[in-house]
């Protein structure tokens, strides 16, 4: 069971305790599990062009892009319907995602000429009789259905492998190195909120962490001490005139 769950319990039992029984001095006995605090894994630039360099199909490439150029997850990667790119405003429109909300997100040149690509030679077996806007970008085997997450994983760990990643990556690493690449470039943490979907910005906050291109550019205090007349913390104060 996970932590979340165990704290939903303890949160109903402390409701039963209190409301239900009357037995408020019961609910000193129950206490939350604080659940562990982990930075997200990510990739550098590096690791991305390589993993791109070994998608092996025109399929593959024009998804691993999806999910890392737009910050997607693998389910809205695979449902994702001709309708949804907006080439005229250079948007993709992400219907009914994650909470069951509605978002938008860029959509580069570069990215517009991969789908344009893959339209012409994506497999048109299963169009007949579905409106234009409602086909599948990336059809499954199965009528009516597009590739599922499952296959779409599977095929993104062969390419990481072909890549030499060996770091415990996932689909939703991709989304991960999105939203903290873009925070190393200065993006406002907002505009990074609203791209990923995120309710609270606490959640997109957490990327702060694991931007070490940031990071790495912070002066520390111990490179001051090897520089001469200047002394740490200490500055300057003008004189009277």
């Amino acid at each position: 069971m996970s932590i979340g769950n165990r704290n939903r319990i303890m949160t109903g039992l402390g409701f039963l305790f209190r409301v239900t029984l009357r037995r408020p001095d019961l609910t000193g006995e129950i206490f939350h599990i604080r659940e562990p605090q982990k930075i997200p894994l990510v990739l550098s630039p590096d690791e991305v062009r390589r993993l791109l360099a070994m998608a092996r199909s025109p399929r593959l490439h024009l998804m691993l892009s999806l999910a890392y150029g737009c910050g997607l997850r693998a389910g809205e990667v695979v449902r994702l319907r001709a309708g949804d790119i907006d080439g005229a405003q250079g948007i993709i429109r992400i219907v009914q995602a994650k909470g069951r909300k509605d978002r938008n997100v860029m959509l580069p040149g570069d990215l517009l000429a991969l789908l344009r690509q893959w339209w012409q030679v994506r497999p048109k077996r299963r169009d007949k009789g579905v409106a234009m806007e409602q086909r599948w970008l990336f059809p499954g085997s199965r009528p009516g259905r597009p590739i599922t997450t499952r296959q779409f994983s599977r095929l993104f760990h062969e390419a990481a492998a072909s890549a030499g990643i060996t770091k415990p990556v996932t689909l939703h690493t991709l989304r991960h190195s999105f939203a903290t690449h873009l925070l190393e470039r200065g993006t406002d943490i907002r505009h990074i909120q609203a791209l990923l979907g995120h309710h609270k910005l606490d959640t997109t906050a957490r990327y702060t962490r694991v931007a070490t291109g940031t990071i790495s550019a912070i002066e520390s205090p111990l490179d001051q001490l090897s520089r001469p007349g200047r002394s740490v913390g200490k500055k300057k104060t003008k004189q009277p005139a």
